[in-house]
C-alpha cells in the first residue's frame, strides 16, 4: 500500500504541494493527473524520496526513505535514466546486486527481457539505445525487484503499441499479485482499462479523488470540469 499524509513541499516563499493525502490500497491502481503547475511532478518526487517534506509518505506501512521500503518500491521516471556505458544485461545485473536478488529473479529477468522486446539488445550500451529502448531498460530495473509499490510517471511515451500493450499486461498481472501502482500521466485515454482511483492535482492541492466504481469512466469530462481546462489535458 502506498500512503501519503498532509504532504507539503515548499520552496522558500512557494508553497508547490499542500496537505495532499492519498491512498493507493494493496492490488490497487491509480492514476495521477494535473495540468501545468499543479505540483504533480514536485508530489512525484517526493514519493520517489528525491526530494524533502513535510509529512508522511508510507510504503507498505514504512517511510518511503528507508532501507525496507525501497527494496519494495519501484519507480520509473519520465526520462529514462540508463547508464551510458552499461549494456542492457549489465543494467539487469547491476539491479540484481544492488537489491541482493537471488537467482529465482534472473529467470523473471529473462522474462521481462523478452516480454519487453530487449533479448536482441542484451549487449547494447545504454548509450547506443533509441528513446523507446533506454524507456524499456527503465522498466526492467523498476520490475525486475518484483514491487510491491510501483511509482511510473508518463510510463507510455515513446514505447510501440506492441510494448504498450505488454506493459499494461505486466501491471495487471502485478496487480493481481498485491501490488499497489500510481501512474502519473497526461494521456488520460492510455489508461482508462487500467485503472482503479483517480486522483487529480490543481494548483498543488487535491481537487478530486474517486474509484472508477463511483465514477465510471469519462475521467477526461471530469478533468476538464474540475480544473476549469478546456484544451490540454494534464503535464
Amino acid at each position: 500500500m502506498l500512503e501519503i499524509k498532509h504532504l507539503t513541499k515548499r520552496y522558500k516563499d512557494v508553497i508547490a504541494v499542500e496537505d495532499v493525502n492519498l491512498k493507493i490500497e494493496t492490488g490497487e491502481i491509480g492514476i495521477l493527473l494535473g495540468p501545468n503547475g499543479a505540483g504533480k511532478s514536485t508530489t512525484i518526487k517526493c514519493i520517489a524520496g528525491l526530494l524533502r517534506f513535510e509529512g508522511e509518505i508510507d510504503i507498505c506501512g514504512m517511510g518511503n526513505k528507508t532501507l525496507e521500503a525501497k527494496r519494495i518500491f519501484g519507480y520509473v521516471p519520465e526520462t529514462p535514466a540508463v547508464y551510458d556505458s552499461l549494456t542492457v544485461e549489465e543494467h539487469m545485473n547491476f539491479i540484481m546486486k544492488a537489491y541482493k536478488l537471488d537467482d529465482s529473479y534472473l529467470e523473471y529477468g529473462e522474462t521481462l527481457l523478452k516480454r519487453l522486446d530487449l533479448d536482441d539488445k542484451r549487449k547494447k550500451l545504454g548509450k547506443e539505445l533509441s528513446k523507446g529502448m533506454q524507456q524499456k531498460v527503465s522498466l526492467l530495473c523498476a520490475l525486475i525487484i518484483k514491487p510491491k509499490v510501483i511509482l511510473l510517471d508518463e510510463p507510455l511515451i515513446g514505447l510501440d503499441p506492441k510494448a504498450i500493450k505488454e506493459l499494461k499486461d505486466i501491471l495487471a498481472e502485478l496487480k493481481a499479485e498485491g501490488a499497489s501502482i500510481l501512474i502519473s500521466t497526461h494521456i488520460i485515454e492510455s489508461v482508462l482499462d487500467l485503472y482503479d482511483r483517480v486522483i487529480i492535482l490543481n494548483k498543488g492541492k487535491t481537487i478530486w479523488e474517486s474509484t472508477k466504481k463511483e465514477s465510471g469512466s469519462d475521467v477526461e469530462k471530469i478533468f476538464l470540469q474540475v480544473t476549469g481546462k478546456g484544451e490540454d489535458t494534464a503535464s
